[in-house]
């Protein structure tokens, strides 16, 4: 099968916008890479919406149960990721983003099977229901993981076909944004939906979008060469990075020239974003499958309780104004500044890399009022995603186009496992603290609040060790030339 970026430009003559004005097309895919965005991390957050207070009632879930779920999620994700990019190259990104979305909903809507099946034997499977129950999730979830593993590695390919560097981490910012406006609309939605018609048909509904975002996909997309919507003036905007090139030719070449995969772990900028996303990814998903039990433990609010929802949507109104204002500042940097993008990327995501540490403030003040933790949590979760659009940035700046997807792949994985660490690891160890009771302390704190404590701290610090790894490796721009 012929990699489709790598096709000839269309015969089609492109249109003109009126008076030779330059068409926007270009913020339309976005829009799309958004809504896509979007759908992934609210399928994703039914789990941890439900969990709680709808299906562990049902199942006797402990937290080391849900725990393993969300950690065999991260791994399956992270396994899965190692091969996503090299699949998004291969495939090009309209019919990969097709599979990967298409994969990712049938997960999402098999969920409900686990609760209709466990209903159906629970009079023969008492005993073991939970336990039954538990590896019918984890299967459910390593479908979803199969298709949303696709998700990021096509998105940013996307933003390198249809955006100049200086403009990529802005785009980014504004897809990767969907991630938070999803969080946000998910506690409005999911535990009412659980509440008034079961948990089951909760997956199905939030997993049933997908279904609607492709025929969107197949309408509106096509390479930037290719596509209709793009006149001579977007598209010369979008590849004003080439103009410097020697000549077009030699650019064509250049493009069509995809790095071995066991190569790319011959770079150093390969591991630097692999170092980036290993020591903070697990921060975000963290934050994302633990804060609706940590207000509902803590706090006593179920997730269907008015309190839990504006708890949860504050936090993530906060995560998406200030993310989305992330991809102006290396923008100002590159433009006011003079900097190359990928020093005033760096420069950008140091002061990214402060905003965690104010989870080092959050159980210390949710003594005084829950609405602390969930303002600092929401601090913390803006300085993620505003990182985490310049980090993806980074890829475009030193890769060619033609590897984008594999090195995306690679450094998700590694962010995976990090998930996978911190999220399997925080259910056993709030357990053990649980267990312990008062005889286990952490500053002022006893208990599951000490093991809370603790995992915050850790959280805190990841930014600014994933900073200096990353600095130390790549301390200056330097392009990848095959």
């Amino acid at each position: 099968m012929k990699n489709e970026e790598c096709a000839q430009p269309s015969s089609r003559p492109l249109r003109e916008g009126r008076g030779g004005s330059l068409s926007n097309w270009r913020w339309w895919i976005c829009g799309l890479l958004f809504a896509a965005t979007m759908v992934n991390y609210m399928d994703r957050q039914v789990l941890s919406l439900t969990w709680n207070d709808f299906i562990a009632p049902e199942f006797g879930w402990t937290n080391s149960d849900y725990g393993l779920i969300t950690g065999f999620f991260s791994l399956a994700y992270a396994f899965i990721s190692l091969f996503a990019g090299k699949f998004i190259d291969w495939a090009g990104t309209r019919r990969g983003y097709i599979i990967a979305i298409l994969v990712w909903s049938v997960g999402a809507c098999l969920h409900a099977l686990c609760g209709w099946g466990a209903v159906r034997t629970a009079s023969a499977l008492m005993l073991s229901v939970g336990a039954v129950s538990v590896w019918m999730f984890m299967a459910c979830r390593f479908v979803l993981a199969l298709g949303e593993a696709g998700n990021f590695p096509a998105a940013i390919k996307v933003t390198a076909e249809y955006f100049p560097k200086k403009d990529r981490a802005l785009a980014t910012s504004i897809f990767n944004a969907g991630s938070s406006i999803g969080a946000l609309l998910a506690p409005a939605c999911i535990p009412w939906l659980a509440s008034k018609y079961g948990w089951e048909m909760s997956f199905v509904i939030i997993g049933a979008l997908g279904f609607l975002w492709m025929g969107f996909w197949l309408t509106m997309y096509d390479h930037p060469e290719q596509s209709r919507h793009v006149n001579e003036a977007e598209l010369a905007y979008i590849r004003q990075d080439e103009i410097t090139s020697p000549t077009p030719s030699q650019a064509e070449v250049e493009e069509e020239k995809v790095i071995p995969y066991w190569h790319c772990f011959r770079y150093r900028q390969t591991w630097s974003f692999v170092a980036g996303k290993f020591f903070t990814d697990g921060v975000w998903w963290f934050f994302l499958f633990w804060a609706p039990a940590y207000f509902s433990d803590q706090y006593g609010y179920k997730s269907d309780s008015r309190e839990a929802v504006l708890l949860l949507s504050l936090l993530y109104f906060i995560v998406t104004i200030l993310s989305i204002g992330g991809g102006y500042l290396p923008k100002y940097f590159v433009e006011r500044r003079g900097m190359e993008p990928y020093a005033g990327r760096m420069r950008a995501m140091l002061l990214f890399a402060l905003f965690p540490l104010t989870a080092l403030l959050a159980q210390p003040l949710g003594t005084v009022s829950a609405w602390f933790p969930a303002i600092i949590i929401g601090l913390a979760g803006a300085g993620h995603q505003s990182w985490s659009a310049n980090l993806y940035s980074t890829i475009g700046d030193m890769f060619p186009k033609s590897t984008i997807g594999t090195i995306t792949g690679i450094g998700t994985m590694a962010g995976g496992i990090a998930s996978f660490l911190i999220n399997w690891g925080s259910g056993e160890f709030f357990d053990y603290c649980k267990a312990m009771g008062s005889g286990f302390q952490f500053f002022s704190f006893e208990g599951k609040e000490a093991g809370y404590m603790i995992v915050f701290c850790l959280c805190a610090v990841c930014y600014l060790v994933a900073w200096l790894v990353m600095k130390a490796l790549v301390p200056r721009y330097k392009k990848i030339t095959v």
